[in-house]
């Protein structure tokens, strides 16, 4: 990453009242641990950044030095309209992260998701037309980092455009723009904010074929002259897979390549996933919610003890590659809020995170923090 750790500013004394009610003393901020020239930041969304949920905003404001909105500058959130903004949580997220000197993160602004149907029609009902949705695209971009010019520090231009094999994946943006649509996204972006890092970013990066896709589209945008700071690399992962191989090859690939990387939206599925639960009926999801959700009393100490050594060998990873990560981000505070109760099938009761629903830390914090320790007590 370009740029430094941002300065960490004074904490408010009741917002330190309540992190120490919630962590206790003897628990060193997360942030305080990370190698030089890391961010260690969380996804929040407006029950953080209010205060509403003081006790996650404790924990955000004591453990982390960047944050990522949740969903707050996604489309559907900033630009439900054509003629219609509502930054009113944006502005909340900003002004939140910039109270407490962290370095700021904004997702997204083109993805195929979360966009208001609105964006992918044409005019008097013909299909999407190029120069119409570039011409939205640019309004949009302009708009949104354009306001947050100097403030929000790095961008998730492109969301998802990548298949498993690596190839383009075939969607709305694609089909009415052509393939030059992530680079006009970075063009319009850099463009906004000459300042801002920008990342393309995307799930499944551990899987080879969909990782030299990415790296051969960062290569491309590059090639044509276009900033592309980092790949952003989604981190959903389970408690057995990917292989920690697999993990290692996103950092050796992205060095090789030259290129930083970001661990985006990390969390650990700690519950059966099945490959038939996406897209299933109301009836089978209720039925695999039933099979799956195995662990709707509370998570047993031997599973606690796995996900806290998935934790381990995950942030081993990390510390190895720490010249090439320059961040990690946590999708989510604690297990109770986290979108992986309500996916693949909803309703299930997860626990990804490393603080429980009571907001106290688990094993798997404990764990990240030793190995963060280790690596400092010997001068990693």
């Amino acid at each position: 990453m370009t740029r430094g750790r941002a300065v960490r500013v004074v904490m408010a004394a009741g917002a330190l009242a309540i992190a120490g009610a919630v962590h206790g003393a003897e628990e060193p901020p997360l942030a305080s641990l990370a190698p030089e020239g890391w961010h260690i930041g969380v996804a929040v969304n407006p029950s953080h950044t209010s205060g509403r949920n003081a006790a996650e905003q404790a924990i955000v404001i004591r453990h982390f030095d960047s944050i990522t909105n949740e969903n707050a500058l996604k489309w559907e959130r900033v630009h439900p309209e054509p003629d219609r903004y509502d930054f009113t949580e944006s502005d909340d997220f900003v002004a939140f992260g910039e109270k407490h000197g962290m370095f700021i993160v904004g997702h997204v602004l083109l993805w195929h998701q979360q966009t208001p149907a609105w964006v992918f029609e044409g005019r008097d009902g013909r299909p999407l037309d190029r120069d119409t949705a570039l011409t939205r695209l640019r309004t949009h971009i302009e708009a949104v980092v354009g306001r947050y010019r100097g403030r929000v520090h790095a961008w998730d231009v492109v969301n998802e455009a990548l298949e498993e094999d690596g190839t383009m994946r075939r969607t709305p943006w694609r089909e009415a723009i052509g393939d030059d649509f992530v680079a006009r996204a970075f063009e319009f972006a850099h463009k906004a904010d000459p300042d801002a890092e920008l990342y393309y970013n995307d799930y499944n990066i551990w899987n080879p074929a969909k990782r030299a896709g990415a790296l051969r589209l960062i290569r491309q945008l590059r090639d044509q002259g276009l900033r592309v700071d980092a790949l952003g690399a989604q981190g959903h992962w389970l408690l057995e897979t990917p292989a920690l191989r697999d993990i290692e090859g996103i950092f050796t690939d992205a060095k090789a390549a030259g290129l930083k990387v970001a661990i985006t939206e990390l969390d650990v599925d700690v519950l059966p996933r099945e490959a038939r639960m996406h897209g299933a009926d109301l009836a089978m999801r209720a039925k695999m919610r039933e099979e799956t959700n195995i662990y709707a009393d509370g998570l047993p100490d031997d599973v606690q003890q796995r996900l806290a050594a998935r934790y381990a060998d995950i942030f081993g990873i990390f510390l190895r590659h720490r010249q090439t990560l320059g961040r990690v981000t946590f999708w989510g505070v604690t297990d109770g809020h986290s979108w992986l109760n309500n996916f693949p099938v909803p309703g299930r009761v997860n626990y990804p995170l490393l603080w429980d629903r009571q907001g106290r830390p688990k094993a798997a914090f404990h764990a990240v923090v030793k190995v963060l320790q280790g690596a400092k007590e010997v001068g990693e």
